[in-house]
Formats: structure tokens, sequence, C-alpha cells
């Protein structure tokens, strides 16, 4: 006969045997859940670090030419013509020095004038145009947008004969207003529609519940809406400044003295005895130094601006 003590025990122990089976069994179907999701990381991990390392190669193949004319400003005449080139040099200022001395510091003045009124003149145009096209739309509001679209779609080659003609008639060569307001008709169309854009992303229940609050439109839009898509206007205010600092076809056939830009005065430094490369380089980085600034005082909102979506 069985021994009552001694099943009860064998029972007592198959009892507490059995818990510590089924962790058992449930550790090992987590381990192997678990294990396809670390492997997915890995490559996912994977992916992530190649593609980091192929942007920053990129971007030091897009780098290195500003790098190279930064580093031949700091050198002497004779260091830029060396064959094969030297990064280890004796640095001078004299390339910019007589760069400034060439009158240089006044088309940058010019470029500088021109650039920032063009563009304020763009924003106060193109803010309540991009608005009136995307929260108050009206008829026809594509072929508008086509017909804003369509003036860049015209070479400006095409247009230089019979404008210059017209400034010249009216005594308006070689004068900043006339960049002004080219350099304004120029940006105007793609100022609008990347505003439009981003005033798109503002839903329309916000004017309505500003309106029920008794604030009147103006009131709304200045408060409400442009708070909310003023990072794709300093974006745009930014793409703006670079399209007008560096335009140079305008420029080169409408200007002489008094009006000279700063891309057009880069062309001064190659004359007939030969090509002054450090020099160049010298007068090309200070061109180049205001928009790189205004870059990147301004890279967190054109970052935002440009993701179109940052404001939902």
């Amino acid at each position: 006969m069985t021994d009552p003590a001694l099943s009860g025990d064998t029972t007592s122990a198959t009892v507490r045997d059995t818990p510590v089976a089924g962790s058992a069994a449930q550790s090992r179907s987590s381990a192997d859940e678990t294990r396809p999701r670390q492997r997915a990381r890995r490559k996912h991990r994977g992916a992530a670090v190649i593609w980091a390392v192929l942007a920053w190669l990129a971007a030091l193949v897009f780098f290195f030419p500003v790098l190279w004319m930064v580093l031949t400003a700091f050198k002497y005449e004779r260091a830029a013509y060396t064959d094969p080139p030297t990064l280890w040099f004796s640095p001078t200022l004299e390339q910019f020095q007589a760069v400034l001395a060439s009158g240089v510091g006044t088309t940058l003045l010019n470029s500088a004038f021109a650039t920032l009124v063009s563009t304020t003149c763009v924003l106060v145009l193109g803010i309540p145009a991009a608005f009136a096209l995307s929260l108050r739309p009206v008829k026809k509001t594509k072929d508008v947008l086509f017909f804003f679209l369509s003036t860049k779609m015209l070479p400006i080659v095409a247009v230089i004969v019979p404008l210059y003609v017209i400034v010249n008639r009216i005594g308006l060569l070689d004068n900043i207003w006339t960049l002004i307001i080219l350099y304004t008709g120029m940006n105007l169309p793609i100022a609008i529609w990347m505003m439009r854009s981003f005033f798109l992303e503002v839903p329309a229940e916000l004017l309505e519940a500003a309106s029920m609050d008794g604030a009147s439109l103006w009131t709304a839009v200045r408060r409400v809406i442009l708070p909310l898509v003023s990072p794709g206007i300093a974006a745009t205010a930014l793409i703006c400044v670079i399209f007008s600092w560096n335009e140079f076809f305008f420029a080169v056939n409408l200007t002489a003295v008094r009006a000279q830009t700063a891309p057009v005065s880069l062309v001064g430094f190659i004359t007939g005895e030969g090509l002054f490369w450090a020099r160049l380089s010298a007068a090309s980085t200070l061109a180049a130094l205001p928009v790189v600034i205004a870059g990147w005082v301004a890279q967190n909102k054109l970052v935002r601006g440009l993701s179109f979506g940052a404001i939902k």
C-alpha cells in the first residue's frame, strides 16, 4: 500500500514544480520573441550609421571647395600658385587688406541694401497674397498660382534687352533701386508659393475661433496665424536673401560703378595681367560671409520652416 504521507508529499512537490516549468516556458517564448526584435534593432542601427557616414562624406565633398577658398584667402599670392598645393603655410591678411582697399566694401553695402530692402518688400507683398490664396481662397486660385510660377519659367536672357531699353529711357541705369525692384519681382512668385504652403498647414478653425472671441481679421492674423507660420516666413526670407545676394545677371548688365554689387565686383579681380587666386579668394570669402552668417543664425527656423508640418 502507498503511504498517504508520501503520496501527499509527491502531490505537493508536483504542484510546486508546475509554476517553475510554466515560467521557464514563458521565458523561452519571450526570449524567442525578443531575438528578432534585437536583430531588427541592430540592423536598423547599422543602416543609420551607414547613412550618417554617407551624409558626412557628402557634406565634406560639398564643403571642401569652400574650405579651400578660405585657406587660399590667407595665403601669399606665390603660395597660392604652388604645385602641388600646400596645407601648411604662413597665414597673412595681406589679401583682405588689398581687397578692402580696392573698394569692395562699397559693393558689399550695395548688395546688403538691395537684399534687405527687396526681401522686406517681398514679405510685405507676399504674406497677404499667400494668406488670401490659402485661408481665404477665391475662384481661379490655381490659375493665379500658375501665373505666379509662369513668370519664373521665362528666361532672363529673353527680357534683358527690352528691360535695358526701358531702364535706360527712364534714367535708372546704374541705380540701386532698379535692382531692388527687379529682385522683388524675381523673388515674389516663389515666396508666395512657399508661404502659401505654410499657411495651408494652419487649421481654418483657428480663424473661426478667433472671430467668435471678438477678434478682427487683422488681430487674428497678427496674433494667431503669423506666430504659427513664423518659421516658414523666416525660411522664405532667408531663401530670398540668398537669391538676391547671389544675383549676377541683372547686376552686371544694369549697373556700372555706383550700384555695383558684390558678385559683379568679383569679376574685376580677373584682369589681363592674370588671375590672382589669393586675392580673388579673399574677395569671395568676404562676399560669402554675410550669407553664411545669416544661414547659421537662422538655421533652426530654416529647418522648422522647410519641414512644412512643424506647426501641427
